[in-house]
């Protein structure tokens, strides 16, 4: 079986251990790709959370902007509006560190992170590698949460205009060690952090292959690696699946990905991707 690890977050806290973790897609937009509108709103948005809890997610990853392509821009003030109650609420449901799931944030904003840190997130998650707003590396520094560290060429609304590549695996692995260089000079513990080649952020189908076929090479880098490909459009593209048909496919996809080492998925349906990874779990060098 595969041995657990544990994983370091804001406070110096751990969360595991555990073989893999999932981080359950809790989306408090009206837009997002897969289920914009079901949970947005701060009730919805908590009691969706604490059912992913109970299915078994050990991280609650809120997101109050739609990062799908051709998304449109979210102000800090209405992302703000929209997550802080979120974490607030589910932090009040806690009673403190001592259950097994931790509180994660989806935001590329350093107000937004800031304010949600202070409000007892755990962990930041960035599609933006710090780019976007330069000023979240000093809060990442500043708090020292969890982070996870992802690739993306450009903001959503433009990243998927006629993206290209010399080597697509190449020229990410080149851009995680700079960016886990500058963190660590920031001040980051490098054991907070966990990478995301970013699975369909500025990519074609092509390069989202490339990505999956060669995940172990990610690994290299000495930092767990996580898989964030729940229900994406590559599956439509390979199998002609539209959206709310795809949960077979992203299945086999985590079931594939944690039999190469893969320790983290960020996934919708929490409840069958325990199930999978469970099993994976078992199966693992078997």
């Amino acid at each position: 079986m595969l041995p657990p690890i544990h994983w370091e977050i804001a406070g110096g806290r751990a969360i595991g251990p555990a073989p893999f973790f999932i981080f359950g897609i809790v989306n408090v937009t009206p837009d997002s790709f897969y289920d914009g509108g079901r949970h947005d709103g701060p009730d919805s948005a908590v009691s969706h959370a604490l059912q992913l809890a109970e299915q078994g997610a050990h991280v609650l990853d809120i997101g109050g902007e739609s990062s799908r392509p051709y998304a449109d821009p979210v102000s800090q003030e209405d992302e703000i509006r929209r997550v802080l109650p979120v974490v607030k609420a589910l932090r009040d449901r806690t009673g403190g560190n001592g259950l097994p799931w931790a509180l994660s944030v989806d935001t590329y904003k350093s107000g937004t992170a800031a304010a949600v840190l202070e409000a007892g997130a755990g962990i930041i998650n960035d599609i933006s590698a710090c780019s976007f707003d330069p000023a979240l590396k000093d809060v990442i520094a500043q708090y020292k949460p969890g982070y996870v560290l992802m690739h993306s060429p450009g903001r959503p609304e433009t990243m998927q205009d006629k993206p290209a590549y010399g080597n697509v695996v190449e020229e990410i692995l080149d851009f995680f060690e700079k960016k886990l260089k500058e963190l660590v000079v920031a001040g980051v513990p490098e054991q907070r952090i966990i990478l995301d080649p970013g699975i369909g952020f500025g990519k074609l189908l092509e390069h989202n292959l490339d990505i999956l076929r060669h995940i172990d090479r990610f690994m290299s880098l000495g930092r767990p690696v996580m898989g964030a490909l729940s229900n994406k459009s590559m599956f439509g593209q390979l199998l002609g699946l539209a959206a709310d048909e795809r949960q077979n496919a992203t299945q086999a996809a985590t079931a594939l990905l944690a039999a190469r080492g893969v320790r983290f998925h960020r996934v919708h349906e929490v409840r069958l991707a325990a199930q999978t990874l469970n099993l994976a779990a078992e199966l693992y060098n078997a």
